[in-house]
């Protein structure tokens, strides 16, 4: 069956879709059947993610504390059961768009093991459309409680936007995105490296209706961080 397919979001009028080829009854039912074991995917996914936004988030900061004390849990876990449990599946409780510097390894400042977080990382932790559709992915399918934006001490990114300058490749890319937070908060990096971290939370928010209709919902919350190099400690910003 064609149906009429609306172009508003690229900026063209409604038209239909040519015909398409003729599909064969298995076929279409073969592809019935993939969208079914996709849905029931997701919805197993989320039944067995029980935990609610608030104690992902607790989860999360005390394993931070335990990073900081020196008194690391992870390491302790049987890892051969941990990967066998999940060749076929995963189920993490929180989703965590960090930087891409090597100064912030997500799962151990978190004190946390094989298949607990999802984690995006790209330089200056920005939401790109690639960066969106993958933590999207996390709350809708795999059934993440809460979204960690994590912004770092000294990040690369920010001040090479606060400074403007001339950069090889595509390094320049990354400017824009950041910028917004440098007319926020002005050219002091820290200020400006949390005022990042805070609209990219804010962005997730309304620019993915997945995520803010689970935000809406109370079935997800996302919130800014900030993580201090010199101590390893995060604090939550929002």
């Amino acid at each position: 069956m064609v149906l009429t397919h609306s172009n508003a979001l690229c900026g063209g009028s409604e038209h239909f879709a040519p015909p398409l080829p003729c599909i064969g009854r298995r076929t279409l039912l073969s592809g019935i059947a993939a969208s079914a074991g996709l849905l029931a995917t997701a919805q197993h996914a989320r039944a067995q993610t029980a935990v609610s936004p608030d104690a992902a988030l607790d989860q999360l900061m005390a394993g931070n504390a335990r990073f900081v004390a020196k008194q690391l849990t992870s390491f302790a876990e049987d890892l051969a059961i941990l990967k066998q449990n999940t060749v076929e599946k995963q189920e993490p409780f929180a989703a965590v768009l960090s930087c891409a510097d090597s100064r912030v390894p997500v799962e151990l400042l978190f004190d946390q093991t094989i298949g607990h977080v999802f984690v995006s990382r790209v330089a200056g932790n920005i939401c790109t459309p690639e960066v969106i559709a993958s933590l999207e992915y996390g709350a809708a399918v795999l059934g993440t409680a809460a979204i960690v934006v994590l912004g770092h001490g000294g990040c690369g990114a920010v001040k090479a936007t606060i400074e403007a300058k001339a950069v090889p490749g595509q390094i320049s890319a990354l400017y824009a995105p950041i910028r917004p937070a440098v007319e926020r908060a002005g050219t002091g990096l820290e200020a400006a490296i949390k005022a990042n971290a805070q609209i990219q939370a804010d962005l997730l928010r309304t620019a993915s209706p997945v995520i803010g209709e689970l935000t809406g919902k109370g079935r997800i919350k996302v919130v800014a961080a900030y993580y201090d190099l010199s101590n390893g400690q995060v604090s939550l910003l929002s």
